[in-house]
């Protein structure tokens, strides 16, 4: 009989905080009560479960983020590499049309932001009860098709593999790009001067062709007169992504902008007093995170927004002297030539019914991510 005790919130308003000192005790930001209600107020299309598990003393040894979603298959798929056979096979066994997938993870984020641990506990047996906890979970959210739980490190895999216990199947999944800091740059000038001279010549080409654009950081008033813009122009995006879930409500950003003050930012890039792209970053743990951004690609070739974004988030990094800056996962060629190194991220997929995860578990094996030509830009 396990020790551990699973609770179920529909709310984070409802989880005490003593769950959240207890289990956050570093304060990571994507597990504080703040940002998890920005993404639950904003986004009323999701559905939000959180379970909480508790071990032999009573104190929380995992916070579970459940969202539970509508999902089409095609857009799913649309930038993965999958033969035609496969793309209809994996169409027929979860119904074609729109699905019901139950995440574990947040489906607007890249990284391990789905689970949190305590450190007094064997994790094996945290993650084998968090496997029972989600299945429980399945069980009683109807209509549902499929469970995918993400995204882990490699060096996460030794215990989050308990779920090949529970029926999923693994997946590699795009990997995130990540920028390692150099202590001793304390300008993007300090950056520049250790690229090799092409690279160095694209940044400053960069900077040089964007020269027209105004910049500024986003306040709360910008957020309301520019949201239509703002949300436009992250479609632009999120249509060319590998995998959307989801569509972000901006109005998320707003939420977080009041809790997390200058630790997020939304920078806005202005032609002629109109906005024409926008970076959004987190600063949490030493770290820089690059969350969504949005840009007029009509005008992205004779203005370089999107490499100056990019130059933009190695600036914002060295600024707040951070560690890294992690890049997400699309565009990754790209990233690969302003230093970024990829970061392989594993993920667990299921089916509800038996008989058909059963069927689909040689498809998923065969599916790849897009392969990309890695650069290196530094002397």
């Amino acid at each position: 009989m396990s020790s551990f005790v699973t609770t179920l919130y529909p709310s984070v308003d409802l989880i005490d905080s003593v769950v959240f000192k207890e289990i956050n005790r570093k304060g990571n930001i994507y597990f504080s009560q703040s940002f998890l209600k920005a993404f639950e107020v904003s986004n009323p299309q999701i559905d939000f479960k959180y379970i909480s598990i508790s071990d032999s003393q009573k104190k929380t040894a995992a916070l579970v983020l459940i969202q539970v979603i509508s999902l089409n298959v095609e857009g799913m798929l649309k930038n993965i590499k999958v033969a035609p056979l496969l793309r209809k096979g994996l169409g027929l066994f979860f119904c074609n049309e729109h699905i019901k997938i139950m995440f574990c993870g947040n489906v607007f984020l890249s990284g391990e932001h789905g689970i949190i641990t305590a450190e007094n506990n064997s994790k094996k047996d945290v993650y084998s009860e968090i496997g029972t906890a989600i299945d429980a979970v399945a069980a009683n959210t109807k209509p549902m098709h499929a469970i995918f739980i993400k995204d882990f490190k490699l060096a996460s895999l030794n215990y989050t593999r308990q779920f090949l216990n529970f029926g999923y199947s693994e997946i590699k999944v795009e990997p995130n790009l990540i920028i390692k800091l150099k202590p001793e740059w304390k300008s993007f000038e300090d950056y520049k001067n250790i690229l090799k001279s092409k690279y160095r010549i694209k940044a400053n080409k960069a900077d040089s062709v964007s020269s027209t654009l105004k910049t500024r950081i986003f306040s709360q008033q910008d957020f309301i007169t520019y949201k239509h813009e703002l949300q436009a122009l992250y479609q632009n995006t999120i249509d060319k992504a590998s995998f959307n879930a989801q569509v972000l409500n901006l109005k998320t950003y707003s939420h977080l902008s009041t809790s997390l003050k200058n630790d997020f930012i939304v920078k806005g890039y202005f032609l002629e007093n109109r906005l024409v792209g926008f970076l959004t970053a987190l600063v949490n743990d030493n770290k820089l995170d690059a969350h969504f951004i949005g840009l007029d690609y009509d005008l992205n070739k004779s203005h370089s927004i999107y490499p100056r974004i990019l130059n933009d988030y190695i600036r914002i990094g060295i600024k707040k002297q951070v560690l890294s800056i992690n890049l997400g996962r699309t565009a990754s060629e790209i990233k690969t030539t302003i230093g970024a190194n990829p970061l392989d991220l594993s993920c667990y997929i299921k089916h509800k019914n038996p008989f058909f995860n059963m069927l689909i578990k040689p498809f998923l094996k065969r599916i790849k991510i897009k392969e990309f030509k890695q650069h290196s830009p530094f002397k």
